[in-house]
């Protein structure tokens, strides 16, 4: 046994391979685009390492695609086979137990097997940023707050991983509406770990959640090497930045990040999809003509109409092809979505039935023009959504569909509702989609108060 960066115990028997280990460990923390090389590396010197080929399967699968699940299952018959060659430890153990279950596509019982590592080593930075990836996707903001509060008494403001933690707190202080405790855990936790994208992003949301537009560019201008260093995370970093333009009017701005930053790569990774397929929904709800930007998208989305890792790519996915029109696809992918529904076996798939079936019928209503159809599918799927996966901001697409949907069926009073919940959850500040959209509900009144006046008389 040789203790990692962290303090835990591991089944690694030469240094190299403990430099690679503690290298990917503070990487992965990191969101850093060095991840993989460095988890290589660690590979190569200790091949027998149980651990290090689990957590190579778990990367695979949070990267939300199909055709990487099989590369995933051989990482997973590599730790397998490396457990039975040199038993793990009790701590290492959990991962692979947690792993099992993950694969077999039960995510939320593999929460179980981190509770109980956290449970027995709460800093084990590791296993808490691992439980904290997986509950995001799950959508368990709540879980999120409680696992990462259960271990904060037990570190110390010099142990290696604090201030990652400190940014992980963040978020789910965000996540859960305490947004001033927010903004103060994740400045403190960049003064630690100065290269933390995800606390740096917390504080970001934060300014989204408190419609502070203006003083989110100025938090995050300056610091782009927080996130330069990133994989794909960094396209994210850029988008938060293009959502406060967006509040602001700054149009020529927005599509300028969206073409040099947020689609600078052409990728298909679904969170990259995600960000853009996001944005330009915002923008043409907004009347901004987008060009051919949805083509790309759609090009790469058509190719997952099957994929069905994820219930938040498939929305993305489905939003891409609505925005081009892409009929075929539209129906392939419903065809499938309506599958996984009725089949429910899996933990994504029961996500699929509930939220996820409604605010597809919704997102495909909606590209029809058939508004009364997508407002009563948006709003059923809006109770639910946090099940869907994401973050406040990331879901709040769908949220503007669903008011904006409203309103053009001329459910006012109901989109008003909705457009009041959005607007509770920012502790009652007015961002500037609410102000635009309470004027129309206004304008719409008055319209129809002035039609049934002209037809009085």
């Amino acid at each position: 046994m040789m203790q990692d960066i962290f303090g835990q115990d591991t089944t690694i028997s030469n240094a190299q391979a403990l430099e690679s280990w503690n290298r990917t460990q503070l990487a992965f923390l990191a969101h850093g685009a060095t991840t993989p090389t460095h988890l290589g590396e660690t590979l190569t010197a200790e091949p027998q390492f149980a651990l290090g080929h689990a957590v190579k399967a778990m990367f695979y699968i949070l990267l939300g695609r199909k055709e990487l699940l099989a590369t995933a299952q051989e990482a997973f018959e590599a730790a397998e086979a490396a457990h039975s060659a040199m038993p793990a430890s009790k701590r290492e153990a959990y991962f692979l137990h947690a792993l099992r279950d993950w694969m077999t596509g039960q995510p939320k019982a593999a929460l179980r097997h981190f509770e109980a590592a956290l449970a027995d080593n709460p800093t084990d930075t590791l296993a808490m940023k691992l439980d904290h990836a997986l509950r995001f996707v799950l959508g368990d903001n709540i879980g999120m707050r409680r696992m990462v509060e259960q271990v904060l008494p037990a570190y110390s403001n010099t142990h290696p991983g604090y201030g990652y933690l400190l940014g992980c707190h963040a978020f789910t202080l965000e996540e859960t509406g305490e947004y001033n405790r927010a903004q103060i855990a994740g400045r403190e936790g960049l003064l630690l770990a100065p290269d933390d994208a995800w606390g740096l992003h917390a504080v970001a949301h934060v300014h989204d959640m408190t419609a502070d537009a203006a003083g989110g560019i100025k938090w995050l201008s300056g610091r782009e090497e927080a996130w330069a260093h990133c994989n794909n995370f960094r396209y994210h970093v850029w988008w938060h930045k293009a959502l406060m333009h967006l509040d602001l009017g700054e149009v020529d701005v927005v599509l300028d990040l969206y073409d040099q930053q947020i689609r600078k790569d052409k990728t298909d990774d679904y969170r990259d999809i995600s960000n853009a397929t996001s944005l330009l929904s915002r923008l043409e709800l907004d009347g901004i003509d987008v060009g051919d930007r949805w083509e790309e998208l759609a090009d790469l989305s058509a190719n997952r109409t099957e994929d069905g890792c994820l219930i938040f790519a498939d929305l993305h996915y489905l939003l891409a092809l609505v925005g081009d029109q892409r009929h075929n696809a539209i129906t392939t992918m419903m065809g499938r979505l309506h599958r996984d529904a009725k089949e429910s076996r899996t933990d994504m798939q029961k996500a699929m039935a509930v939220p996820g079936l409604a605010a597809a019928i919704g997102l495909e209503a909606f590209g029809e023009a058939k508004f009364e159809t997508a407002f009563i599918n948006l709003a059923r799927a809006n109770a639910d959504l946090q099940g869907a996966g994401g973050s406040h901001a990331q879901r709040d697409v769908f949220e503007r569909l669903t008011i904006d949907s409203g309103i053009r069926a001329g459910f006012l009073d109901e989109a008003e509702a909705v457009l009041a919940k959005r607007t509770k959850l920012r502790n009652g500040r007015i961002d500037g989609y609410a102000a635009a959209r309470q004027k129309l509900i206004a304008d719409g009144r008055r319209a129809a108060g002035d039609a049934a006046r002209v037809a009085a008389s």
